[in-house]
């Protein structure tokens, strides 16, 4: 069964499922972990994927919108699912198939940002066609600090949306990115003065009215295939498991983990 067989187009604003809702060929998606943290664990990674597949061949979705909880986007993954190396294959396998849907996602997709975007809450924004922020939104993305690598195809993506020179910046030093300036960058398409979310649905309606295929093959020209990223997803996954393997930096996750909790 499909989302828009579940409801139609022009109903209410329901919840489909926890964090999902459907209304007028728009799906928003609530960017949170299963109890409600505004972080990415692997529940989440799995349910985002799926999600996504579901709309990628869902007929009345036109537009997915990403959005997170009010005054925080998301703070990233959840670093203590990081630190079990048990949980390692089965976290792997979720973050990958999100990674990939993300990345092959072949409809409008655009990002709500109200506070903080840290970590992998802000790389998966580099697969969004637009990102709406609220003026107090941050972008931070401590991989490096952490000794790890970025994810989510960033290698190749950050250079093409930011330049080198301000990828290089943002993910070696770990600068973190006021909306001004990821607006100046061009991570952020628009800053919303007032409301970021009513700004994003806005957009998003205008996108949802346009000839679909049309809009479709315009974005596939501009964005070409993306399934290119895949393998970029695969080796920055790699070097990622690998680093997980290593002492000191598992003992900087924990310490990390600990400030967090």
């Amino acid at each position: 069964m499909t989302i828009a067989q579940t409801f139609p187009s022009d109903a209410p604003a329901v919840d489909l499922r926890p964090h999902t809702e459907f209304r007028n060929h728009i799906l928003t998606v609530t960017v949170v972990a299963e109890d409600g943290r505004p972080l990415l664990d692997r529940g989440a990674y799995d349910r985002l994927a799926a999600t996504l597949r579901s709309a990628a061949d869902d007929e009345e979705v036109r537009v997915v919108v990403l959005r997170g909880l009010d005054g925080c986007f998301c703070l990233g993954g959840d670093l203590s699912e990081f630190l079990d190396a048990a949980k390692h294959p089965a976290l792997i396998e979720a973050v990958t198939g999100m990674f990939r849907a993300l990345a092959t996602f072949p409809k409008p997709l655009l990002a709500c940002v109200d506070g903080d975007a840290v970590g992998v809450g802000c790389t998966i924004l580099f697969h969004c066609d637009m990102v709406i922020a609220s003026s107090q939104s941050t972008f931070r993305v401590p991989f490096v600090d952490l000794g790890l690598v970025p994810d989510a195809a960033t290698s190749i993506l950050a250079p093409e949306r930011l330049g080198y020179a301000a990828a290089f910046r943002f993910f070696c030093l770990g600068d973190t990115l006021a909306a001004t300036e990821a607006c100046n960058l061009g991570l952020v398409s628009e800053i919303a003065p007032e409301n970021a979310e009513l700004r994003a649905y806005a957009r998003a309606r205008q996108l949802a009215k346009k000839p679909v295929q049309a809009l479709r093959q315009t974005r596939e020209l501009l964005r070409g295939d993306g399934h290119h990223l895949c393998d970029r997803i695969d080796e920055e996954i790699s070097l990622f498991h690998k680093a997980l393997q290593d002492e000191t930096t598992l003992r900087r996750l924990a310490r990390v983990a600990r400030l967090a909790a």
